[in-house]
């Protein structure tokens, strides 16, 4: 039965991907496309970060992201201009939180078997997920289509996910690649090979630390300067 979790879906993708492009807020389609795409490449990524010196502490101290992450009070004590304290804004900006992207995530795999992957790979997979939010906020991209889109090519470099460029193509496909979008989505891709390896890295203590030091040490740059383009759908920014 695990071997089925390894196999590329894609006329399921094709359908996931269809919804998404029709309502670009319903995320749980996004990690969908995701799951029927992603083949043995999740497997060799965990495999990579098991091997590192931190993925190994990461899985053996069974860490949660998530327990700093969905803290709004902890993420607000940290300093001004920190990883965190963005974060916070970022959550309190865009109407968002941590456990928001949860939900999604478990509506996207709700009709997969996860169990047989193990609980170092669990650890992992969720981490990864949680690590969505920190790319936003570090690479400076909004919630806006175009931020969704160019921090997905972000990751894309970082984790080269098949089922994320499914999406980053399908969406740059309709767009175009000269467009102001594909501009933005190159952009974001080659910020994501420049950076150092982003998913094995002690984001516990690096949360704290100022936004700008960590944009340099981690080779991530300055954010961008972009129009931001949301959908009908979406919540109007509060100010902050």
């Amino acid at each position: 039965m695990a071997a089925t979790v390894n196999h590329i879906r894609l006329c399921e993708a094709r359908r996931a991907m269809r919804a998404l492009l029709e309502d670009p807020d319903d995320t749980a389609q996004a990690f969908k496309v995701i799951a029927a795409m992603t083949g043995s490449s999740g497997k060799r990524l965990f495999e990579r970060f098991r091997r590192s010196p931190m993925g190994t502490r990461i899985l053996r101290e069974e860490r949660d992201l998530l327990e700093v992450m969905g803290d709004m009070d902890r993420l607000r004590a940290m300093p001004s201009g920190s990883l965190g304290q963005s974060i916070a804004d970022f959550y309190a900006t865009e109407q968002l939180s941590a456990q928001g992207l949860v939900a999604a995530s478990e509506a996207g795999f709700a009709d997969r078997v996860q169990a047989e992957t193990g609980e170092e790979e669990r650890i992992f997979r969720m981490r990864l997920r949680d690590l969505h939010d920190v790319f936003h906020v570090l690479a400076g991209y909004g919630r806006d289509l175009r931020g969704e889109t160019a921090v997905l090519a972000f990751t894309l470099a970082q984790t080269r996910n098949p089922g994320i460029a499914y999406i980053v193509l399908s969406v740059l496909m309709r767009a175009g690649f000269r467009s102001e979008l594909g501009k933005l989505v190159r952009q974001g891709f080659r910020r994501g090979l420049r950076a150092k390896w982003l998913l094995d890295q002690d984001w516990e203590a690096l949360l704290p630390q100022p936004i700008d030091e960590l944009r340099g040490w981690l080779r991530v740059g300055p954010p961008p300067v972009y129009e931001q383009i949301r959908s009908a759908g979406a919540p109007v920014p509060r100010s902050l």
